[in-house]
């Protein structure tokens, strides 16, 4: 069994980060018309990511502008911030806060609160820490990639779009694909 003392994370430095949105992506997938998925992100989102001694003593704390969303289709986007999605004028601002980093198998997740509509869930991530070093700054960077899975109705996007054939334009299960770059604060 794998212990966090045995969690080897080569580079792993101890304190508060900030997450460098232009090297990093917030992204999502549904699934449309049952047949294939829209892939969308938001260009706006920012967060800190405060590194224990022990890697699970650390937290996450993230913002996302829903408002920013994109999918590549300007009439898709303007219907998914109106009120029959995301409803972006009243619920302008998604976050996330950890409630606990902890080893599971040969890696990590990060157990948190999601806040979407006004609503919030528990969320799991699974982490994945792609690699910490010195950038060409002479600060130091993190890299790591995370995902999960929510229901959307689960946060109040429950908008029923039926198939005459059978199905809904838009499916139920979204997955969140996150790909952060971090920069390590000086001290």
């Amino acid at each position: 069994m794998t212990t966090a003392a045995t969690i080897s994370i080569p580079g792993y430095v101890a304190g508060t980060w900030d997450i460098d949105p232009v090297h990093s992506d917030v992204s999502f997938m549904v699934r449309h018309m049952m047949v294939s998925k829209v892939r969308g992100r938001f260009a706006s989102f920012s967060g800190q990511i405060v590194t224990g001694d022990d890697v699970t003593t650390s937290s996450v704390t993230a913002s996302i502008d829903a408002a920013s969303v994109d999918t590549g289709n300007a009439q898709r986007d303007n219907h998914v911030r109106s009120d029959a999605f995301l409803d972006v004028a009243t619920y302008p601002q998604w976050t996330f806060r950890s409630t606990a980093v902890r080893v599971a198998g040969d890696g990590l997740v990060v157990d948190g609160d999601l806040t979407v509509k006004g609503v919030t869930r528990p969320v799991t991530l699974a982490l994945e820490v792609n690699g910490i070093g010195p950038d060409l700054s002479g600060g130091t960077r993190a890299g790591l990639s995370a995902s999960t899975t929510i229901d959307r109705n689960d946060f109040g996007v429950d908008i029923k779009l039926p198939i005459d054939s059978g199905g809904v334009v838009v499916g139920d299960k979204v997955q969140i694909t996150l790909e952060i770059e971090a920069v390590l604060r000086e001290a």
